[in-house]
């Protein structure tokens, strides 16, 4: 079953997760220093913020999947829109190991399609000394990936 994902950047975390906390009626079930997630069932959401110096507002939408199946689909449906689609295996980002793949929607607003796999110590980009040890490898790449029409970035 699929969980529509939001991703908002923010620039006070401990604010917002105060006035998300509220507003969804329960705690985050991931905090970091830099992060915020609130896996909702009503609606099914998982909708995160983060403070990693990126414009404030809307950072991208996806979807988060429970299989590579359905990772696929979700692939499929992101070449039959049209646009660019970028893949990533067992990339890490937001504290996790995911494989993803990305599109732009004609606004230029980033959708992700992500699998997670496990979770890990970072945020993502370079920081690759967490890693070692553990048997994975993970591409450096953090949140949206550089795609042609991304209005917003990430790290």
């Amino acid at each position: 079953m699929k969980r529509l994902h939001i991703h908002i950047a923010v620039d006070d975390l401990a604010k917002n997760i105060d006035f998300y906390s509220k507003l969804f009626g329960q705690a985050p079930a991931v905090t970091k220093e830099d992060y915020a997630k609130w896996m909702l069932d009503d609606p099914r959401v998982n909708f995160a913020i983060s403070n990693r110096g990126r414009a404030k507002g809307l950072d991208h939408m996806g979807f988060q999947v429970e299989s590579g199946d359905e990772l696929e689909d979700v692939h499929a449906n992101m070449n039959a829109a049209g646009g660019q689609v970028v893949s990533q295996t067992g990339t890490a980002c937001c504290y996790a190991e995911s494989d993803k793949h990305w599109t732009v929607d004609p606004q230029g607003i980033a959708w992700e399609a992500f699998h997670t796999l496990n979770e890990v110590p970072m945020f993502g980009g370079n920081d690759m000394s967490a890693k070692k040890g553990i048997g994975i490898a993970v591409q450096s790449t953090c949140c949206v990936p550089e795609m042609k029409g991304v209005k917003n970035g990430c790290c």
